[in-house]
């Protein structure tokens, strides 16, 4: 009867996955990733992987006290309102992340960015809700509170 009994539990965890969810440490790295990978695409003028972040094409995006219309809304947006230029494009940084993990498959994050187009400084914060989509964590909501610390040029409040 034993015998019987150990190749049963012997079949039965067989059958168990043998990978284990990711550790809040390794979801909260994951997300910083995602952040940093979007910082980088920016800087070097690619608003197209600055988009990978972002799920596509149903992410909510709030900014100015507006939607934007989804993701490809945002992605043109980006492309008009930044594009042509390393400097119009500005370089940007984001700092002080804070994530919170709210369930395996959905996290919130806080945090500031800084953006320098020339003489021009922007500053603000993002609140943003990931999601975890086959493995992968995506920002399904972005709010942006921002605000300049310089005024725009005349060329540029044209």
């Amino acid at each position: 009867m034993m015998k019987h009994q150990t190749a049963a539990l012997f079949a039965a965890l067989l059958l168990v996955p043998t990978t284990l969810p990711a550790s809040p440490k390794s979801d909260r790295s994951a997300i910083l990733n995602v952040i940093a990978s979007m910082e980088a695409a920016w800087n070097r003028g690619d608003f197209a992987g600055y988009m990978a972040g972002f799920k596509k094409p149903d992410v909510v995006f709030v900014s100015g006290g507006k939607f934007q219309q989804g993701w490809q809304g945002t992605l043109d947006h980006y492309i008009r309102d930044y594009g042509g230029s390393a400097e119009r494009r500005g370089r940007l940084h984001f700092y002080n992340m804070k994530v919170d993990l709210l369930a395996p498959d959905a996290a919130m994050l806080i945090g500031q960015y800084r953006l320098v187009r020339g003489a021009r400084v922007s500053e603000g914060v993002n609140t943003r809700l990931f999601r975890k989509f086959h493995g992968r964590w995506l920002i399904t909501m972005n709010h942006v509170s921002a605000y300049d610390l310089t005024a725009p040029s005349a060329a540029e409040a044209r």
